[in-house]
Parts: C-alpha cells; structure tokens; sequence
C-alpha cells in the first residue's frame, strides 16, 4: 500500500469520479522498496486535458506547462505535483529529442506503461482501489534487483542507457542481459545525446548512488565505457599485488566508490560535497595508465605508478569536460586528485602543523576535510586488504586540521594590506613581497593569532641597523 499525502487525497477522489488516476514511475518503485518517494507523478486515463485542467482548479494553482504533451502542474500545500494524460510517442528523428508525444486519454494501463523505459518504472498504483497494476513484471524484477527494458522502443532513446548506468548505482541492481545486448546495439547513437542530458544522468550518479560500483559495470556490460576512455584506460592496468590484492585500477577504483558512499562524511553531506568527492575519488587514479611500469625494485620485480596523481590532472579535467559538468567542478576536484597522496609526504613520521597549513593552502578550494575522505575511500578500496596504520595517520591529519581551523578552508592571512597603510606604508609593489613573507610565516607558525602578528609585522618592518 503506497501512503498517499493528505492534501492530494480529495483531488485524487474527484478525478476518479471522472477518469482513472494513476500514480506512476519512481514513486511507485520507491514506495514498494521501501525508500522515501520522492516526486509523486499523476496520470489520469479517460480524461481530457480541459476536463483534467476544470477538476484540478478548485484545489490550487495550475500550472499548464505542456497542452500538447498533456501535462498541468498543480501546487497544493507547498508541494508540486505533475499531473498528465496518458501519451503515445513515436520517432520522428535522430536523438533524445527526436520524439512525436501526443496525449490519448483512451489508452489502457498496460498500453501507457509500454512506452516507460524500465519494467520497475512502468508500474502504477491505483490510489482508489488500492491496487498495483503491473502489466510488465516490474514487481517480479523489483524483487530480483533486476533492470530491464519494458520493450524494443527502449533502442529509441539512448539517453536511456545512461538511465540505467545511474539507476543501477542508485537502487544496487544489476542489468538484465538482454537489455545490455541491446544497449551494445544502440552505443554508436552515442553522440547524438545533448550534452546536458548526459552531465544529467552523471549528476545523479554522483550525488545518490548507494552502490556507485554498478554504474560503471553497466557501462562496461553495455560497452559504453569507451564513450568515456578516462574510466576505460582504468580496465587491465596492473596494480602490486602486496598494496591491492584487489586487482586492476578499475576494479580498485570500483572498490574505493563502494568505500566513499559508506562513509558517514559522504552520507551526511548535501548534493554539491556529494559531486565533488564522487568525481574526485571516481577520478583520483586517471593518471595511472600513463604512468604503470614494471620496475625492479629491492631484487625483485614490481609494479609502480610514479607520479600518477600529478599526470591525473589532465585526464580528470577532459572527463568532467566531456560529460558537461559546470565549470565550478574542475578546480575543486582536481587538487584532491594531485594531492590525494600527500598523506604520504612526511614520511613514517605524522604531518606537521605547518605542512597541514601549507597543504590547505597548495588544494583550495578543495579541502583537507573533502581530502581526507578521498585518502581514506582510497585505503578502503583494497579488499581484502585492510590498513589501520594508514587510517590512523588520516585520523590524526583531520583531527589536526580541524584543531588548527584549516579542515574547512585554507588558513586567511592574518596580515592584510591595511595593516600596513597603518603603519605609514603607501600602497605599491612593497606590498606583495611583504604580504607574501608574513603569510609564509604564518604557515609555518610564526604566529597564530592577531595580537602575535602584529609583533612579527612590527619586528619585519624594524629598520635592519647598518
């Protein structure tokens, strides 16, 4: 039984004194896996679209935002719901938008649920009767943990393969093999996707998936992988065996997302942290297939990936570029990737004060808080390897951080351009180098607070005696 909002249940009783409303799609699938609904979609059969329009008014505000589509939006109690006829769709041209939609109202459940993309998304509820109906099997696929395509139409829109790449991640199902055979046939239709589609379908994989691993087994499954030859390149590039039993740098890669979405920091945090550690750790080791050799190392042979973080760079920007991320997401992702192995930097010996204030410096405006969680999805993405030697050093390093104020953001200078006016100084090229010196001292600790600033300004500015 799918619980229906108070506020909607009278104008879901006056449609049914006319027509047949239905609720459909992802409110349905999510009600019946047991997940908070999210957006809850109206269809109304036997209905026409003025008629639909006439018994919606009395209870709110409409909204008719698709006459020809047959589709109205209705605001009741603050909250938005779509309401619409059943549909017929044709092809008409190449693309995601090459599509003749036009609304019939005297479809049948099963003839409308024919022309959704997934069985699990082409059940209805009938909230009157209070029955599900469920022409395709959808609940048999639920049920099974299974996506597959409602008919030989899915071939129609290849925006739909992506669909599947993200609602894999996001429900932790696997692709029925059928469906994958037929998403290997349409690959080619690739670039006729808008690009906004594409960053679309990313952007919920980035921010709700609870299985990450599965999108990109979908991508491989379906071939669509070579779409984006960054995450490709991961698939077969050999690891050592002794720090990642777990195998090559696309199944570590896999593990590392698994290990991020588990992770109270990730859970915990809103839609844009979500991207932004999502693609960093999906990200971090982009610069490994350029940089894997074989080398033999204390009498024996190994294999290594020297300065595989700083080569990412490259590759980690051409990728958010391809799939249309904003441009924001770039210069915040890409100094975690670069610096996702500083942990490493001081050694057996745990990171100094001044070099946990310099690295927040050297990733803004990244930083140590989102840079630690990236290090330590990393170190949980080697099973059966485990590693509390490693995860002890990133507690120490997000403890200090936070105790020196730097975890959130890099450290601000203590000393300014005014400071300087009020020392009688004229603003000019003095200034930078002066600047420049007083915030390195900081970083290195010099000084901490404004009232010791100050005396380093006063003693820096101290005449030097011939």
């Amino acid at each position: 039984m799918i619980r229906i909002p108070p506020p909607l249940q009278p104008v879901l009783q006056a449609l049914g004194q006319h027509g047949r409303p239905r609720l459909v799609g992802g409110c349905v699938r999510d009600a019946l896996l047991g997940r908070p609904a999210g957006d809850i979609d109206i269809e109304v059969g036997g209905l026409g679209f003025d008629e639909l329009v006439g018994i919606l008014k009395p209870f709110g505000a409409t909204d008719v935002v698709g006459r020809s589509f047959g589709t109205v939006k209705l605001r009741r109690a603050g909250t938005l719901y779509d309401l619409s006829l059943p549909r017929r769709e044709s092809k008409t041209g190449a693309g995601h938008r090459g599509f003749r939609i036009d609304a019939d109202p005297t479809l049948s459940d099963a003839e409308a649920a024919s022309r959704r993309d997934f069985t699990i998304n082409a059940m209805a509820w009938d909230p009157l009767a209070e029955e599900l109906i469920d022409p395709l099997g959808g609940q048999r696929d639920l049920q099974a943990r299974c996506l597959r395509h409602v008919g030989a139409a899915f071939e129609e829109d290849p925006l739909r393969v992506l669909r599947a790449m993200q609602l894999a991640a996001r429900l932790d199902f696997e692709l029925a093999t059928e469906t994958a055979a037929l998403c290997q046939k349409i690959a080619p239709h690739f670039r006729e996707l808008p690009i906004e589609r594409i960053w679309g379908e990313w952007n919920k994989w980035a921010t709700l998936s609870i299985k990450p691993s599965r999108g990109l087994d979908v991508l491989k499954q379906t071939g669509w992988i070579a779409h984006f030859p960054e995450i490709a390149a991961l698939v077969g590039v050999p690891q050592e065996p002794k720090w990642h039993p777990e195998g090559d740098v696309f199944t570590h890669t896999r593990h590392c997302l698994d290990a991020l979405v588990v992770d109270p920091i990730w859970e915990n945090a809103d839609a844009d942290r979500r991207r932004v550690l999502m693609f960093a750790v999906l990200s971090h080791d982009f610069g490994k297939p350029a940089t894997t050799e074989r080398v033999q190392k204390d009498g024996r042979w190994r294999w290594t990936s020297p300065r595989h973080a700083k080569v990412g760079l490259i590759p980690t920007a051409s990728f958010l570029d391809r799939i249309g991320a904003p441009h924001r997401l770039a210069p915040i992702v890409e100094p975690l990737v670069q610096f996702h192995l500083s942990h490493r930097d001081s050694g057996d010996a745990l990171p100094s004060d001044s070099q946990i204030r310099r690295l927040a410096r050297k990733i803004a405006p990244a930083t140590i808080a989102d840079l630690v969680t990236l290090m330590r999805a990393d170190a949980n993405g080697r099973p059966p390897r485990e590693d509390p030697t490693t995860l002890e050093r990133l507690e120490f390093f997000a403890q200090r951080a936070d105790a020196l104020a730097v975890a959130d953001a890099a450290p601000i200078p203590l000393v300014q351009g005014r400071h300087l006016i009020a020392r009688g100084l004229k603003p000019g090229s003095d200034f930078a180098p002066i600047l420049a010196a007083a915030y390195e001292a900081q970083l290195a600790g010099e000084f901490t607070d404004v009232t010791e600033s100050s005396c380093w300004l006063d003693s820096h500015l101290k005449p030097t005696p011939n």
